[in-house]
């Protein structure tokens, strides 16, 4: 028996709720509604008694006790993903710690940034400052180091260190609790990057793998954003993307995602029906190339109004194979939306102004008889 009520989970405040991220995410999420043919109930009330069972829009990633809550036993019940620990949603546990007795929450994944060393940038997760300072001892040794805040999203969070007065400086910032119970990332700088999207999702039986490029625009702030994806969507799995013509760079961006994904594994009780990896390709400020995975996403993100657009394509045609298809946001009052865009959001965000986000499927390529 499938689903009888969509729910979209979020437990978090009032001003992200009237945001434009949040009113674009509603909005897909009533599209793959649609797409399943699941009567749209809103926001999940945990007061309010649904009948039958629940499909889960899950704009954070699920704790287990949560998920056992909402009846999600798997990647058929969410659209996002079930998560052991908190931790384990945000960027910290790309890599690992400076050394064995290095400073670590309960539940740390150890294994994890064992298996992923060979698809991500040189770096370390610290949760104390004098791991911080023993990291960026050894990292600025080979160039400049990116410091990142776990939990941010869209570039936001991150600073670059030339010196170890930065890091003082930063640290000083930082709530030494706060430091401990997330972590802070320090990683390789790249001073000439592109940012590749390499993902997969899967909902109404059918499974969507794609990879594309991310856009940067400047927001109402002037300062640099997350401008939208392109994205190549094919219908299967990861070997299905790599039977497609890929150029070398895109096919060691899939191979590192790949490696990524699968380390997953490690997770007990691991549940994800969207999983997007932000792939970094380009040099240090010396010109030395590096690559490697930057964070994962396994809840719905920017590129989750592409991803579920494809997934519409394929469900209404099923000769088709390929579909490009674009996210595109943009901020201020001077743009307007292509005539065949599925538009999102198009108004004043209460908190970052005029905001203008929308989906557009550029090409659909069929099977030929």
């Amino acid at each position: 028996m499938g689903p009888t009520s969509f729910v979209i989970h979020c437990e978090r405040d009032d001003v992200f709720l009237r945001g434009h991220e949040a009113c674009t995410l509603t909005h897909v999420a009533r599209r793959l509604a649609d797409l399943l043919g699941c009567p749209f109930a809103g926001r999940h009330d945990r007061r309010r008694r649904y009948p039958g069972k629940l499909f889960v829009f899950a704009v954070d990633p699920l704790l287990p006790p949560v998920a056992r809550a909402l009846g999600v036993t798997s990647a058929a019940d969410l659209f996002g993903s079930v998560v052991p620990h908190p931790l384990v949603g945000t960027k910290a546990i790309t890599h690992g710690l400076v050394h064995a007795r290095a400073a670590r929450p309960p539940g740390w994944p150890s294994a994890f940034a064992a298996r992923v060393r060979e698809a991500v940038l040189p770096g370390y997760t610290v949760f104390s400052a004098r791991d911080a300072r023993t990291a960026i001892t050894r990292l600025l040794r080979g160039g400049a180091v990116r410091a990142k805040d776990p939990r941010g999203a869209a570039s936001r969070g991150q600073t670059v260190i030339d010196h170890p007065r930065d890091l003082d400086k930063l640290l000083e910032s930082w709530d030494r609790e706060a430091l401990a119970r997330h972590g802070l990332v320090l990683e390789r700088n790249l001073a000439r990057v592109r940012c590749l999207s390499v993902g997969q999702v899967s909902a109404a039986g059918l499974v969507v793998s794609y990879h594309g490029v991310q856009r940067e625009t400047l927001g109402n702030d002037e300062r640099p954003t997350y401008g939208g994806s392109e994205l190549v969507c094919v219908r299967g799995g990861w070997d299905a993307l790599e039977r497609l013509d890929l150029s070398p760079e895109v096919r060691h961006a899939v191979a590192q995602a790949r490696i990524y994904d699968a380390a997953t594994e490690v997770f007990p009780g691991f549940i994800a029906s969207r999983r997007n990896y932000d792939v970094g390709q380009g040099a240090d400020a010396d010109g030395r190339a590096y690559a490697g995975v930057f964070e994962a996403s396994w809840r719905p993100g920017g590129a989750s109004g592409a991803e579920v657009a494809a997934l519409q394509a394929f469900a209404a045609d099923p000769a088709a194979e390929r579909v490009d298809v674009a996210t595109v946001e943009r901020h201020g009052e001077d743009f307007e939306p292509p005539a065949d865009a599925c538009v999102h959001f198009n108004r004043v965000d209460p908190t970052s102004g005029p905001a203008l986000r929308y989906t557009r499927i550029a090409a659909i390529v069929r099977r030929v008889a």
